[in-house]
């Protein structure tokens, strides 16, 4: 950081470490760092900034092919937005600087978990810019997340070259909803400076003062120039620089400093500089920077020297970062993981995407030991089953070893400890997995992972990508672990079960431009049930006699409705042979079955008992395909003698929302035919809302709670039981479903 404590980075050093070490080579000359922010923010343009900052790109701000460094995929460039976890490597100062650019969007929160997995600290991008809006409820979740692993942060501040813009109003917007109980420990480090107004009123940022320093940076030029503040200034900055010192010395581990500090002892800038870096490292402190493009043909942005400065200097090497738990393939715990080149091979997959020119690709952090091209790997599985991800324990020999820089792929001789390398040719792994070595396999433990809530049904187009469909789609389950692959075996339909309708928009998308396969979204039909009304009785007549042997089967069955749950119970009351004792079994048979392919629109039918009482057998014409026949026609026929009715699942779910949401939740959830069971404190802030809600209401809920909660909200369901459906919702559906058979029929 500028003034005091470290060498200018631009001198060769940075955290002490030597410009002649090679970055990335050891842990300690490696900074992982993501960025968080909702869409829109700026951090796709920050990264491109601290790109052209470091020399990595020329003055254009783009690489050789013309595309953009983190947004390269080309759903990303048609839609104007991040869909996906980018890695952008930089260096200054000898120092590799692996920047991890993020999804804003809350669809692909998936994304951004991952990214949090492979960094040791997080940049927080907020905008200026927001006409009011704030930082937004799924930004201030994320950094509740963070500071309960204790993940050092800091803030970042974007659009300042807007008209509407206010660096100070964002600040301290940042301090009291991101500072929470300690506003003193979220505070800008920098104070923009403005040059003259031009016609609009508008005074552009020019540059930027430091408040530990007093130091003027000026980047009116393109470059970013050092200079002496003006008379008039010190007295502007006293008031935010004497919080700034205090709020320092709040976090210093010297317990003296802040009673010299009150009896007017004047503290070293470089004692400042060094105990907010600790502070910073800790997590304890987390300043808040300025930052804008730079100029048409300029190579330094606005704050991006201070930004790099701040991430090279104050924000935590690998070796401070604790691994995550291991396990051996057993379950048994092994030891913690030291962030030690030498050590046992222990790395993971944070990300799977698919090359169309080098196959598929693996985004790895390596957590211990050294990973090298072409040596041979131990891929131990997730245990993520119910989204359609097998577990994996094979040995897989590993390809070649690259850095991206947009759509580039730059070779690299190995990975050391706490860095982030692609790894080419795993054709087993997907993200999730842990790489260790084959003779001491490790498991690592999996990261937190968003339940996919929103249903999406497909169909192929046509009988070609129907082919194809299968391989399509198990790849791309393979690369998003977010997304859970559903072939129901009720509706008979396939499901992809996605975290909302962008999500489910760039994997439909994927699936065409990727892997040559079109679908069709369907509507998503709910697993529904019929059973009987009423207690009904009948005879099931399966009589043949057309040349050959014949078929002859008689039975007379009575059914009676059960309490739901009750599933589908069958009673032998034959009396004197009327069915021989062979062929009852063939009568349960047949009624099951009938069962299973319901008796009305072709649900199930369940809660019924079935009673054998009569029937008539044939010495020569009976045998078992005929009574399970007879059977199957006699529940056919009891169903015409009572009402069927529709059983709906209803589903228990729990509600996670800020206390303000609490009410226009539960006013929802009772307009969604739901019963509401009550609500009870859920820490923080936040209430957990908990009821029981017909299945069929819910199908969009993942999309209308966002909505509703601002992207505060978070729910979690389970099937508890099936209920009859209203009569008038009944004999809709009934409707819909004759007129959806009849067209079948026509086609």
């Amino acid at each position: 950081m500028s003034g005091g404590g470290k060498k200018d980075a631009a001198s060769g050093a940075a955290g002490g470490v030597s410009a002649a070490a090679p970055a990335g080579s050891r842990p300690e000359t490696v900074r992982n760092v993501v960025l968080v922010g909702h869409s829109g923010a700026g951090k796709t343009t920050l990264v491109e900034a601290l790109a052209l900052a470091t020399g990595a790109v020329g003055r254009a701000g783009r690489v050789e092919d013309g595309g953009s460094l983190s947004d390269h995929d080309e759903i990303e460039q048609r839609q104007q937005r991040s869909v996906q976890l980018s890695l952008v490597p930089v260096e200054w100062g000898g120092v590799r600087v692996n920047v991890l650019d993020t999804p804003g969007y809350a669809d692909f929160v998936g994304e951004l978990r991952a990214g949090l997995r492979a960094a040791d600290a997080a940049l927080f991008v907020v905008s200026a810019a927001q006409d009011g809006e704030g930082i937004g409820g799924a930004t201030r979740m994320v950094w509740d997340e963070c500071a309960a692993v204790g993940m050092p942060r800091a803030v970042v501040v974007t659009h300042l070259e807007s008209a509407r813009a206010g660096f100070e109003e964002t600040a301290a917007q940042c301090a009291s909803e991101l500072g929470g109980d300690d506003p003193d420990a979220v505070l800008p480090l920098y104070l923009p400076l403005h040059g003259p107004a031009g016609p609009d009123g508008h005074a552009p940022v020019t540059g930027l003062v430091g408040l530990l320093t007093g130091r003027v940076y000026d980047y009116s030029s393109g470059e970013r120039v050092e200079a002496e503040p003006g008379p008039d200034l010190a007295p502007q900055l006293a008031e935010d620089r004497n919080r700034l010192i205090e709020g320092i010395i709040a976090e210093s581990e010297d317990e003296t400093l802040m009673d010299r500090y009150l009896g007017g002892e004047s503290i070293d800038v470089g004692t400042l500089v060094a105990d907010l870096e600790r502070a910073v490292a800790r997590g304890t402190f987390h300043p808040v920077l300025a930052a804008a493009p730079a100029a048409e043909g300029a190579r330094q942005g606005l704050g991006t020297v201070e930004l790099l400065e701040l991430v090279t200097g104050g924000f935590p090497t690998p070796l401070e970062r604790t691994a995550p738990p291991v396990t051996d393939l057993d379950g048994h715990p092994r030891p913690q993981l030291a962030c030690d080149p030498e050590g046992p091979l222990a790395a993971e997959v944070v990300k799977t995407t698919s090359d169309p020119y080098v196959g598929r690709l693996s985004l790895v952090r390596v957590f211990s030991g050294t990973l090298r091209p072409d040596e041979t790997v131990h891929v131990s599985g997730h245990g993520m089953e119910d989204r359609g991800h097998e577990d994996h324990d094979v040995d897989e020999r590993i390809g070649a070893l690259s850095s991206p820089f947009g759509k580039q792929q730059r070779p690299v001789p190995s990975a050391a400890a706490g860095d982030l390398v692609c790894v080419a040719k795993l054709t087993r792994a997907e993200t999730g997995d842990t790489l260790s070595g084959q003779d001491h396999p490790l498991l690592m433990a999996p990261w937190q992972m968003p339940d996919p809530l929103l249903p999406v049904a497909i169909e192929a187009h046509s009988k070609a990508d129907e082919d194809k469909l299968s391989q399509g789609l198990s790849r791309l389950v393979a690369e998003d672990p977010t997304m859970r692959l559903e072939q129901n075996p009720d509706t008979h339909q396939v499901v992809l079960w996605c975290l909302g309708e962008a999500h489910a928009d760039v994997a439909l998308e994927r699936l065409r431009s990727r892997y040559g396969v079109q679908v069709d979204a369907v509507a998503h039909k709910v697993p529904l049930r019929e059973t009987f009304g009423q207690p009904a009785t009948a005879r099931g007549r399966h009589v043949k006699q057309s040349g050959g042997h014949g078929q002859f089967a008689i039975c007379e069955i009575e059914v009676e409705p059960l309490p739901v749950g009750s599933g589908v119970e069958f009673v032998d009351k034959v009396v004197g042979g009327a069915v021989p004792r062979q062929f009852i079994p063939s009568v349960e048979k047949g009624i099951r079955a009938q069962a299973a392919r319901g008796v009305a629109l072709g649900f199930p039918v369940v809660d019924i008992r079935v009673t054998l009482s009569d029937g008539k057998a044939h010495s020569v014409d009976s045998s078992d395909a005929a009574f399970q026949t007879a059977g199957a026609l006699a529940l056919r026929e009891a169903a015409t003698e009572c009402p069927i009715h529709l059983l709906e699942p209803v589903d228990e779910i729990g509600v996670l929302v800020p206390d303000a949401y609490v009410g226009p939740v539960m006013s929802d959830l009772s307009g969604r035919r739901g019963r509401v069971l009550g609500s009870e404190p859920a820490g923080q802030g936040h209430s957990m809302v908990r009821a029981e809600v017909p299945e069929i209401e819910i199908g969009r809920y993942a999309v209308d709670l966002r909505s509703l909660s601002h992207g505060t909200g978070r729910f979690s369901r389970h099937y508890a039981r099936h209920e009859p459906m209203p009569a008038q919702l009944a004999a809709k559906l009934r409707h819909l479903e004759e007129e959806e058979q009849q067209t079948a029929r026509a086609r």
